[in-house]
């Protein structure tokens, strides 16, 4: 049974940017998040504390918060992945961050350099400087339906990790697919593992659209109780693990969808669909999102 309504977490301004080729200077950034909040996103990436010459794109996330607009209800949050880029984004004044870690082992070494239970022991740290801060914690785990470098990835391990950020007081637990190989019967099934040890309730989705199988796994998983879903406005960030593929859900293609089902999720499609058309214009290239490129499409021809 489907829900009357749900939230989106708008991760474009981080996660998509962060994947794609070209860096886009900090005003476009402050621009991009400026108009998503008078879409009406309820929480936007705002940036990431990461050091530079690992994620260029993420430079300058400290001059972005502070340019941003803040609209009343809508949170900020931005990634932290140690204690060095906690103590800059409390610098900055955050009060909402995001740690990850991931579900397969081979990924962790890779990405972080180190190993799950290593990262797990970081991110304890991490959450708890933070809780006694008074700033709120999300945990992502990426990889949950497949790793680039191990193919499948076993269930009981992103239990596991999920699990455990759930214990060390992260408030909300994001399932990445990260490279976008999930189907919705995977996915369900992911998700009902999970369930059994992080109440659904704390549960959000976020699907990678490689094989075009994102909305399909919204659905799936929204029907049996996730009411929170990870998106990228105009399918901002390819997939660094899967060359040429499209990366991120698009904001729109998810919006459009649950308009067509009576689900409310609070944004307004076409405030949304010209934040992305004005960014892509800064990048070179057309919005990803079927969604945002038909009604473009409609538009031109006087619909």
């Amino acid at each position: 049974m489907s829900p009357d309504a749900v939230r989106l977490v708008e991760v474009g301004p981080r996660d998509g940017l962060q994947n794609e080729a070209r860096v886009v200077p900090w005003p476009a950034r402050v621009a991009l998040i400026d108009a998503l909040s008078q879409a009406g996103l309820p929480v936007i990436e705002a940036g990431a504390f990461v050091a530079p010459r690992w994620v260029p794109q993420m430079a300058d996330s400290a001059a972005v918060l502070a340019a941003i607009h803040r609209r009343a209800g809508v949170r900020y949050p931005v990634l932290v992945p140690n204690l060095k880029g906690l103590k800059a984004a409390t610098s900055g004044g955050v009060d909402d961050i995001a740690v990850f870690a991931a579900a397969s082992e081979t990924f962790s070494k890779k990405n972080i350099n180190c190993s799950i239970a290593e990262s797990l022991e970081r991110l304890a740290e991490v959450a708890a400087r933070a809780k006694d801060r008074g700033i709120a914690v999300r945990g992502y785990v990426s990889c949950v339906l497949g790793c680039p470098y191990e193919g499948a990835v076993a269930i009981d391990r992103v239990v596991e990790v999920a699990a455990a950020l759930a214990a060390m007081g992260c408030h909300e637990i994001s399932l990445g697919d990260t490279i976008g190989v999930g189907t919705p019967r995977r996915a369900r099934e992911m998700v009902q593992a999970v369930a059994g040890a992080v109440p659904v309730q704390r549960l959000a989705a976020h699907f990678h659209d490689t094989y075009g199988q994102a909305l399909a796994n919204i659905l799936a998983v929204l029907e049996i109780g996730v009411t929170t879903f990870d998106c990228s406005v105009a399918g901002l960030g390819g997939c660094p693990y899967a060359p040429g593929a499209s990366g991120n859900v698009a904001t729109e293609d998810v919006v459009y969808m649950l308009d067509g089902m009576g689900i409310a999720s609070g944004v307004d499609l076409e405030k949304l669909r010209l934040a992305g058309l004005a960014l892509c214009q800064t990048l070179g290239r057309p919005p990803a999102s079927r969604a945002a490129r038909a009604l473009a499409a409609r538009k031109g021809r006087g619909g």
